[in-house]
């Protein structure tokens, strides 16, 4: 039985499409390998979000094909669609398959031992379009052609121990144009998951054992806007707690402005759902908001977050904040760093500016130097470290719900509580357990708790 390995890069929407790939790959017959030195056949689901992401790639592949070389490397994702020609001349790389035709790849597996020479891989009719001049097979077509979203479930795997908290993705690409973003050109325009097959997938999952999933998207907060008529992301959210068991729900990213009245008291409201709140921020300064063709200004931004926070006091509130976008001055940067102090936000993602070809910004003049734009990134990251560390104080000598992740050999277990603080427990406990936690004390970037006081 031949083997095969994925691996990811990136967001959670990547994640999720990397475990729908695994789950096509095992309809094909095929068996997953433990590692890719193992594998017949390595699937790399790529980001290109930066230039980061593109350098962790290419290392991958170089790392793959030296202690593999036998094994067929098949590049998949985001960065595969952006620069699919630069991906083919990597050695080693056998398959370069965009976004576009993700969907095709476990039918390009099963088909791999019949791809012997590059005329054979022309005239496998079931690929749209196939690139002989590249190094690579290359397989990528225009992103925007696609108007519904084509996903798989998030595999369960042969043990619930491989993972508690699946990502269910219900949405994905976005019709947002922000200047410094390469993703609507990758992931094409936003389209939705049919609310029915949420619901089916979601109970597909609580009949698995799953008692915590996580809601995912490119943008989340635009799930239902492609429908006739028009459906809202709070009413995805209210039909998952009415039509289905799941104990948990988690929202990951959402924007500011699809953070409605309506959406905040349902998340405050409901028991079943994560207090958590993950609100893209970028910037504090106007400015720089307009330069990057954001949505909304500081004002609004700040009203969401205040709303937010009165309404579950206890919630995890995080956001993605961005320092060096081309034109960011000393001035703007205060600014920015201000408008965050400000706020009461217990973690931040914080990204150092990364010019993306073909994007708006990457044009702009006054780009800021590397040296400052990672002292800046400091900055932030000492702030949200602060912050986070004031936050899990107020939690000591309380009780928290928290959901077991894995054991560490060292005696202990890791765990999540319901609004998003890593817990250290006392003791080995199995993973997928719902615990109420007394806390005592702090360590590291988490908590740190003794025995459970009752399972939930």
């Amino acid at each position: 039985m031949r083997e095969y390995f994925v691996q990811n890069f990136g967001c959670r929407a990547t994640q999720a499409d990397g475990a729908s790939l695994e789950r096509q790959l095992a309809a094909q017959g095929m068996a997953p390998a433990y590692s890719a030195k193992e594998a017949e056949f390595v699937v790399l689901n790529t980001c290109t979000v930066t230039a980061a992401a593109d350098q962790d790639a290419r290392a991958a592949i170089r790392r793959i094909h030296r202690e593999n070389p036998g094994a067929k490397i098949l590049v998949t994702g985001c960065y595969a669609q952006r620069a699919p020609e630069e991906v083919a001349a990597l050695q080693g790389v056998t398959w370069v398959v965009g976004n576009s035709h993700k969907h095709k790849i476990a039918e390009i597996a099963a088909a791999g031992p019949l791809l012997s020479d590059k005329h054979e891989a022309g005239n496998f009719v079931s690929l749209e379009r196939v690139s002989l001049s590249a190094p690579a097979f290359t397989i990528v077509g225009d992103i925007f052609a696609h108007t519904e979203l084509i996903a798989a479930p998030v595999f369960a795997g042969e043990s619930i121990a491989e993972k508690t908290r699946p990502n269910l993705k219900v949405q994905d690409g976005c019709n947002n144009r922000c200047s410094f973003c390469i993703i609507p050109s990758v992931r094409g325009q936003s389209r939705s998951m049919k609310l029915d097959r949420v619901i089916e997938e979601a109970n597909a999952l609580v009949a698995a054992g799953y008692r915590e999933l996580v809601l995912s998207g490119i943008n989340l907060g635009r799930w239902g806007r492609d429908f006739q008529p028009q459906l809202r992301f709070e009413q995805l959210v209210r039909a998952l707690l009415e039509c289905t068991g799941i104990e948990k729900v988690r929202i990951s990213s959402v924007e500011p402005m699809d953070w409605s009245d309506e959406l905040i008291e349902l998340v405050a409201g409901s028991s079943r759902i994560a207090k958590h709140a993950h609100v893209p921020l970028q910037s504090g300064s106007d400015h720089i908001l307009r330069r990057m063709h954001r949505k909304y200004r500081p004002w609004h931004y700040a009203e969401k977050i205040r709303k937010i926070h009165e309404a579950m006091p206890d919630a995890a509130i995080g956001a993605d904040v961005m320092v060096g976008f081309p034109g960011e001055t000393d001035e703007l940067f205060e600014e920015s760093r201000s408008f965050i102090e400000h706020l009461p936000f217990t973690y931040l993602h914080v990204f150092t500016y990364s010019s993306r070809p073909g994007t708006p910004s990457a044009a702009m003049p006054n780009q800021v130097p590397v040296h400052i734009a990672r002292e800046r990134n400091r900055v932030l990251r000492d702030l949200a470290a602060k912050k986070n560390l004031e936050f899990r104080k107020k939690f000591i000598g309380q009780s928290l719900e928290a959901i077991t992740l894995q054991a560490n050999g060292e005696g202990w277990t890791e765990a999540l509580s319901d609004n998003y603080l890593k817990v250290r427990l006392d003791g080995k406990h199995e993973p997928n357990k719902v615990l109420l936690i007394d806390i005592a004390g702090i360590n590291g970037d988490g908590l740190l708790a003794v025995a459970p006081v009752a399972s939930i």
